[in-house]
């Protein structure tokens, strides 16, 4: 198999008694779109920024592309696209300026006008960046990291703060930077995100990284339960749902009716036994586990701010 792009051993950053990382250590495949994944302040910036060559870890061993972030940066810059969190440009920057300004960093750039075209720019290229929406900023800022053609992408928290309809945009246009071929790895608190962009995940709680895995592996590994909900006016409904699947698989509140199971024929075994039994349904609902659950269950808290 080829070699990882990236190689992460052992890494730990403190900023005085304050530890931001304590210990990391993942690989990412080349192709891929990888997560980091953990609430506010969990370590997952700080990470990104020591393996972007950015910022110097205190341990640990990193190597990007076959490089040490630190000692080939220059190299690495030409090789690499950053997108950063909190990221900003001048107010009376003009979209094309931006794009000039950072043209002109690289040995070599793409087609400008065909990249503002991919990413929906072409018609803000004379736009100062202070009447740029939420979403088109965002847009920008990734325009500004594929600019050079780089081989690995990262973006930190690109969607955070954005409204729905700018977050699903966000989420195509990074489907479509790997589609090309381009290796993504992005840090984000967003559960719904990570799972439905990412191959892998890693999860990092307190500065170390607790899981990896793909989110389906995580979720069946961590959270194999399902549970149907259903309303039925019909008699004894309870009475024998408790006696087929067991009285702790069932909890009858009214007409309401939730039931829980493992497996993958759970939900196949529910809806035989309704049949069966002629129970008369008025509503009836599956809830499977996400990534969501895997973090609550695994972190033991909410996403914290």
């Amino acid at each position: 198999m080829p070699a990882p792009v990236i190689c992460v051993s052992h890494l730990g950053k403190s900023y005085g008694p304050t530890v931001a990382v304590e210990d990391v250590s993942l690989e990412v495949e080349e192709g891929e779109i990888f997560g980091l994944i953990g609430p506010n302040g969990a370590g997952k910036t700080t990470t990104m920024e020591c393996v972007e060559g950015h910022r110097k870890p205190d341990r640990g061993q990193i190597t990007v592309l076959g490089l040490d972030p630190l000692r080939d940066a220059a190299a690495l810059r030409q090789r690499i696209g950053v997108q950063h969190q909190e990221a900003h440009l001048q107010k009376r920057i003009k979209v094309w300026e931006a794009i000039d300004l950072w043209s002109a960093l690289y040995s070599r750039t793409v087609d400008t006008g065909d990249l503002l075209g991919r990413l929906g720019l072409e018609a803000k290229r004379n736009a100062w960046f202070m009447t740029l929406s939420g979403g088109q900023k965002q847009r920008l800022f990734v325009a500004l990291a594929l600019i050079h053609d780089p081989e690995i992408v990262f973006l930190d928290e690109l969607t955070t703060g954005l409204d729905p309809q700018a977050r699903h945009a966000i989420w195509s246009l990074v489907a479509d930077i790997r589609s090309r071929g381009k290796t993504v790895v992005l840090s984000t608190h967003l559960m719904e995100e990570a799972e439905r962009l990412c191959d892998r995940v890693a999860i990092i709680e307190h500065g170390c990284v607790i899981e990896m895995g793909a989110p389906a592996e995580l979720v069946a590994k961590h959270c194999p339960e399902r549970q149907v909900v259903f309303t039925s006016d019909g008699q004894s409904v309870s009475e024998l749902l408790k006696r087929e699947l067991g009285s702790d698989s069932v909890v009858s509140n009214g007409t309401t009716h939730t039931l829980r199971g493992r497996g993958e024929e759970f939900v196949t075994d529910v809806i035989n036994l309704v049949a069966r039994e002629h129970i008369r349904v008025r509503g009836f609902r599956t809830e499977l586990p996400n990534l969501e659950d895997v973090f609550l269950k695994l972190t033991g808290h909410g996403i914290r701010d």
